[in-house]
């Protein structure tokens, strides 16, 4: 095998300018880590955020982004012998300095699992953020099942489309925010009602929800509150960050739940993603392919807001 590779680094916090693809070696699987030669990996907000300075989990740079991942396991390392071994097709989660921008990346063997059969490499990578983030949110959070109204902000987008096929294949009534543009996308996946946020005010259209999920923050926190029944919860599927002491307490007062959720790398979740998938009650919407070096206009593209499903990127 290879001990050069070519990767996307950054040397310091920025604009998608800041992204460069460089040559460097190729990472060294550790104990419980396993080496992935990725063959397509998808670009989250998470990503950009990172790259500009706004979230500085993962250290000063130089590092390579890139937290979802579909490719082949090329090694193991100790203690990550037992679940998976060379030519494995896998999916899941790689984490900076040694992300998923690159032709080879290191993952934890517990935050990846084999790839959904029936899928291709792209699809499969635009899934683990995302799916894991609508999947954890609805299921072990927010208990989603039959008879309950869900309401999905931003029900286009990454989260959102994933949450409304989830919510729809455990028996939910879902409504999601969405432009009129994306109302017959969605409809196909299974969303009952759908509210066009741009002419219309979800919070005097929306009524007796019992779960919201929220990947947007700002004033839809407080407003989404509006639409909650005696009892709903309302999950901020942005993780920590912004204060949002205002609408816990604001929650707190009438008797609801305020959740700020983060997902958590799960094998064992990502495999109950992969079922659903290849049950036909989960599909992915992949918005366009764009080669690595192209990480920069994809950063462009993500900023926006305005992209339906993921972009993935491929080395």
């Amino acid at each position: 095998m290879t001990t050069r590779m070519r990767a996307v680094s950054q040397r310091g916090y920025g604009g998608p300018d800041v992204l460069e693809v460089v040559e460097t070696d190729v990472p060294v699987p550790g104990p419980g880590e396993v080496l992935v030669r990725v063959r397509a990996v998808g670009v989250n907000p998470a990503d950009w955020k990172i790259r500009s300075g706004a979230v500085r989990k993962f250290g000063a740079p130089p590092f390579t982004l890139g937290l979802d991942l579909c490719g082949v396991v090329e090694a193991v390392g100790e203690r990550a012998a037992g679940r998976f071994r060379p030519g494995d097709e896998v999916y899941g989660c790689a984490f900076p300095p040694h992300g998923a921008y690159a032709e080879y990346a290191v993952a934890p063997a517990e935050a990846l699992a084999l790839a959904p059969a029936g899928i291709d490499p792209v699809s499969a990578a635009a899934l683990p953020v995302a799916a894991l983030s609508a999947w954890q949110s609805l299921v072990r959070v927010a208990g989603v099942g039959p008879g309950r109204r869900v309401l999905v902000h931003a029900a286009a987008g990454g989260i959102g489309h994933l949450a409304v096929q989830i919510a729809a294949a455990r028996g939910a009534y879902v409504i999601g925010t969405a432009r009129e543009v994306g109302h017959a996308f969605l409809r196909d996946l299974g969303a009952d009602e759908l509210v066009d946020y741009a002419s219309a005010d979800f919070a005097q259209a929306v009524r007796d929800v019992d779960v919201v999920l929220d990947p947007i923050g700002g004033d839809y926190g407080p407003r989404s509150l509006e639409t909650l029944a005696p009892g709903g919860i309302l999950v901020d599927v942005r993780g920590t960050g912004p204060d949002r002491s205002a609408v816990r307490e604001r929650a707190q007062a009438r008797g609801l739940r305020f959740v700020e959720f983060g997902f958590t790398p799960s094998g064992a979740d990502l495999e109950g993603v992969a079922a659903l998938v290849e049950d036909g009650g989960l599909r992915v919407a992949v918005d366009r392919v764009l080669p690595l070096e192209d990480a920069a206009t994809a950063h462009a593209l993500s900023e926006t807001g305005h992209v339906r499903g993921k972009i993935v990127l491929t080395p």
